[in-house]
């Protein structure tokens, strides 16, 4: 009989004492103190079971658990012998950062200083007897929601130093999600004054503690060594290129196939590759998202699990204020295209308005992306990646969040997508150039898109993105042959009582255009001239079914014109 799958538990015992389906990773715990580094860092897209993983390892190595390693019987790490005599045999400081998520800098140090007082209350019991000098206990209880920063950068030190002195081991220290604050700080703009914060405390807990036998943190990326690290050189960093701990976070292809054994959805293997495989870590390829994998076992129907879940604000916000060309490559990615780049896999965020690749190396590790292949280029020193969206599932994510900033910040845009639906050229006109004038500063960061390298692609990706809702309705695709050229947009009906449509986009060009009609004409006669009706055509639809659009822009000015074949005059 299948066991029951139980949604968003993150505490390992209670997964296991409720015979809930569960994929053992407990030999992480043997791989990871097998490995013997001091301070390691592992960085895992959200949902890949970070949390879970790092109750496992304090329910086995805590003190507070020890004699009760019947939880662990009949999984992996019971079987190693050696294994039985670590269990409950260290005292563990475990804290999350996960909830340090507020707006501001002043309640997010509030809150980092809230986790830490609740882990001194956890060990009140320090205070009884002689352990600490009066002082000391002073000092101990000088650890507040209000405690000045000087005290929160050294209250996992000194409560380490504490429990080393009761227990006579050094401690282990847990930290989930530690790139959280970080994260916050940049999307709310008060990143300088969290890092300080931040590496006074790391550097005081991880660096420069003599009661740490052992410390582990967990977070989706790696923050670059300079922004926190810096005075850190003792930290062993696991990305998702690192080959350490390839299969511990995440469900194998094997895992995925028991899985569905045991749920009776063996035949149901290809699909769900195709919405949630498509992470490689290490060399280890085709791990699987294991929030969606849990959800589809559960309901038993295909949807994007994962990327409904949690907070992509700062993925949403590096895309909505990018660049044109940021936009652009967005676009080729969500057409099935691939993006050629150089990555860096420490995340320096106050590069990530000026660097576009560092933008690529953020979207990659919280697993939006993922490496096609790369090329070692030995003469540079740098390495060439080629990415493409994870899988169906985040390809869906970036669709629905591009709607989503039309929908909230352009009320036109429904109307524009009825307008072309009913072939009212008027009311494209009237509405596209509505949308521009309200979103073209927005989304382009407040500068002048008609003044860029590529401005023509700009206009592309934007429109597009415009008709990401008429999926359902018609095939869209963009830059492929046709003809003899590469048209801009087709739409080709999945019904025989729609037409299609062929979209061409020109710039103004002064230099050779009078009016923004001429490059409306322009634009039309490329359609025909490079017969990208060519695609349509062969596939039976006849060219009085075929819409052509020229769009013509000249900053936020936007012309839309209609063409006819050459022997047509009515598109009815």
């Amino acid at each position: 009989m299948a066991r029951t799958v139980g949604i968003g538990h993150q505490n390992f015992e209670q997964l296991i004492a409720g015979n809930l389906f569960y994929v053992d990773k407990t030999m992480f715990i043997k791989e990871w103190w097998e490995n013997g580094d001091a301070v390691t860092l592992i960085t895992r897209p959200r949902r890949f079971g970070k949390t879970l993983n790092l109750n496992m390892t304090e329910r086995f190595f805590s003190m507070e658990y020890a004699g009760q390693g019947d939880v662990f019987y009949g999984l992996a790490i019971w079987q190693e012998e050696r294994y039985r005599v670590l269990q409950g045999t260290f005292p563990v400081i475990s804290l999350s950062f996960a909830e340090v998520k507020q707006v501001d800098y002043d309640s997010a140090a509030m809150c980092i200083n809230q986790l830490i007082t609740d882990l001194y209350r956890k060990n009140a019991f320090l205070l009884q007897g002689e352990l600490l000098s009066e002082e000391e206990k002073s000092e101990y209880r000088q650890v507040s929601m209000d405690m000045p920063a000087v005290v929160a950068s050294r209250s996992l030190h000194k409560l380490s130093e504490y429990l080393y002195r009761y227990y006579k081991k050094k401690v282990l220290i847990l930290l989930d999600e530690y790139d959280t604050p970080m994260q916050e700080a940049y999307v709310g703009g008060y990143w300088d004054s969290m890092i300080s914060l931040i590496r006074t405390l790391f550097n005081s807990t991880f660096k420069t503690n003599p009661y740490l036998e052992r410390a582990l943190l967990t977070g989706i990326t790696r923050v670059s060594k300079e922004s926190i690290f810096s005075d850190l050189n003792n930290l062993e960093v696991i990305t998702t290129t690192s080959e350490k701990y390839e299969a511990a976070f995440g469900f194998t292809e094997e895992e995925v196939q028991a899985a569905l054994a045991e749920y009776g959805l063996p035949d149901k293997m290809k699909q769900v590759r195709d919405w949630y495989d498509g992470f490689t870590f290490g060399k280890r390829t085709d791990i699987y998202n294991p929030w969606s994998i849990l959800n589809y076992l559960d309901k038993k129907r295909f949807a994007p699990y994962w990327a409904n879940t949690s907070s992509n604000s700062l993925a949403c916000k590096l895309i909505r204020e990018g660049s044109p060309q940021i936009k652009v490559s967005m676009e080729e990615l969500l057409t099935g295209g691939t993006l050629y780049t150089q990555l860096e896999e420490q995340i320096v965020f106050e590069q990530l308005n000026q660097r576009e690749n560092a933008i690529w190396s953020l979207l990659l590790a919280a697993g939006y992306l993922k490496i096609m292949r790369f090329t070692v280029n030995e003469e540079r020193g740098k390495i060439d990646y080629e990415l493409v969206l994870t899988n169906k599932e985040t390809r869906l994510l970036f669709e629905h969040m591009i709607g989503d900033w039309f929908a909230e910040y352009t009320p036109a845009y429904n109307v524009f997508v009825k307008a072309l639906l009913l072939g009212d050229l008027e009311a494209m006109n009237e509405y596209m150039n509505r949308i521009t004038e309200e979103t073209f500063s927005y989304f382009d960061a407040g500068r002048n898109p008609s003044q860029k390298a590529q401005p023509e692609r700009f206009y592309h990706g934007f429109v597009l993105g415009l008709l990401i809702d008429l999926r359902e309705r018609y095939t869209l695709t963009s830059n492929r042959e046709s003809g003899f050229g590469r048209y801009d947009i087709m739409l080709e009906p999945k019904r025989e009582t729609d037409d299609a449509m062929i979209l061409e986009f020109k710039v103004f060009q002064p230099s050779r255009e009078n009016t923004l009609a001429d490059t409306v004409r322009a634009a039309l006669a490329q359609i025909e001239e490079k017969r990208y009706t060519a695609a349509l055509t062969a596939k039976g639809i006849e060219p009085k079914r075929i819409r052509r659009y020229g769009f013509a822009f000249d900053g936020k000015s936007v012309l839309i014109g209609e063409g006819f074949p050459k022997n047509c005059k009515n598109p009815s």
